[in-house]
């Protein structure tokens, strides 16, 4: 058990760590992918350290032309989402930002550890995700440059 003055201390260090904030996990199976963070936390009982809930793109879309006809654009703009914890020195922030709402598909209390419980509930919320991410994907971006960054494939 960590004392609740080491878990504020921890805190301070990621005030800039904001929900619609992009950032790109370090560590783990979707190391080098890009996430938007839905929640932070400064610890937990079964997380001792400062985390956050976040909500990313495993599979970018494809590009996507003028000239393509609807059936291929569908196809073509599909991508698969995940969610998960990370711990808050896990992930690299960008100077990108995003207004998609995220927050009223994702929530925490449906990240349950009992695997029984949480798999219907998980399901049902990768759909959601995976719907509005290919909503906005196919919108125009509009002024916010984080948008085309966040669905551009990360290239290093």
């Amino acid at each position: 058990f960590i004392p609740e003055r080491h878990l504020e201390i921890e805190m301070v260090n990621y005030k800039f760590l904001t929900p619609g904030k992009i950032v790109i996990l370090l560590q783990g199976r979707f190391a080098g992918k890009k996430a938007i963070i839905v929640s932070t936390s400064n610890g937990s009982r079964e997380r001792p350290f400062g985390h956050a809930l976040v909500a990313g793109i495993e599979r970018t879309p494809l590009k996507v032309t003028k000239g393509m006809s609807e059936k291929k654009v569908l196809k073509r703009s599909k991508c698969k989402p995940f969610v998960k914890f990370v711990n808050l020195r896990h992930v690299m922030p960008t100077r990108y930002q995003v207004d998609i709402d995220v927050k009223s598909i994702v929530k925490a209390a449906d990240m349950k550890p009992d695997p029984d419980l949480a798999f219907p509930a998980r399901k049902a919320m990768k759909k959601a995700l995976k719907e509005l991410f290919n909503k906005r994907y196919l919108a125009k971006p509009g002024s916010n440059a984080g948008i085309s960054f966040f669905y551009q494939k990360l290239r290093f």
